[in-house]
């Protein structure tokens, strides 16, 4: 099968839609029976495979006897279903994860639970003593002087590389506290991301720790007393973890570049 066809098929047209579109990329603009005669579809076919492309931007159908038939740029088509399919992509990994997260307090050892503010942050300092070569953070939220902790921590370790992908601010009994103005001048690689109320740490992609806690009604307050940590030494965990924070890390490079 046509390169070009296999992939227009996996972002969801059928064979002759696909078909119908290689072709006309080349004619550019056409009737109805010329598209059939060089995509090899057959005239009982065409005019239904036309008016869905149609329907799905892929065309533009000019009115006359006969209809004439213009494609759109594949820069402009193809760009614009890699965001639909990106943005999808990224809600299903929200939801799936979710579900995934919710699931791992059920799991056993090497999965601990920690309760309780003090000792998830001496969990987390223990973890960046520990580790050898990175240590990667989502952070939605912080605890009241854990931010501090951590850039103290992270001082102490200069041979780390640190990068964090955080929301712009949290709330800190009644506070606002913008995390990223935090970071950013400790040396660290932190950027800006839509980070739901979860903390995420990830060690040497060997060990991780979630960190989950309630929120005041107006969703700004931690409630500190219901704080939960799940601890993780599955390698395999950690290691997809790591693989997604740096997809998503990249993701916000691009975009940033074609802001620039």
């Amino acid at each position: 099968m046509d390169d070009n066809i296999s992939t227009l098929k996996g972002i969801g047209l059928t064979m002759y839609e696909a078909q119908a579109y290689v072709t006309l990329t080349s004619l550019i603009s056409a009737p109805a029976v010329e598209i059939a005669e060089k995509s090899n579809i057959p005239r009982s076919k065409i005019y239904d495979v036309l008016k869905s492309l149609g329907k799905k931007n892929f065309i533009e159908i000019e009115d006359g006897r006969p209809l004439t038939y213009n494609v759109k740029s594949p820069v402009e088509v193809l760009n614009r279903e890699k965001d639909r399919l990106e943005n999808e992509i990224d809600d299903t990994i929200s939801r799936l994860t979710n579900i995934y997260e919710n699931g791992m307090s059920q799991v056993q050892a090497p999965i601990w639970r920690i309760y309780g503010v003090e000792k998830i942050i001496s969990k987390e300092l223990e973890i960046i003593k520990r580790a050898k070569k990175s240590i990667n953070m989502r952070i939605g939220f912080l605890f009241e002087q854990e931010g501090e902790a951590l850039i103290k921590a992270f001082k102490n370790r200069r041979n780390l590389k640190v990068n964090i992908l955080a929301s712009q601010t949290c709330y800190i009994n009644n506070k606002e506290i913008n995390i990223i103005e935090m970071f950013k001048n400790q040396g660290i690689n932190i950027q800006k991301a839509d980070i739901p109320f979860v903390k995420v740490m990830i060690s040497d992609s060997k060990e991780m720790m979630h960190t989950y806690t309630k929120f005041s009604e107006d969703k700004r307050n931690v409630i500190p007393e219901t704080a939960i940590g799940i601890w993780n030494k599955y390698e395999d965990v950690a290691r997809n973890y790591d693989e997604r924070f740096f997809n998503q890390l990249e993701k916000i490079k691009r975009k940033q570049k074609k802001l620039k």
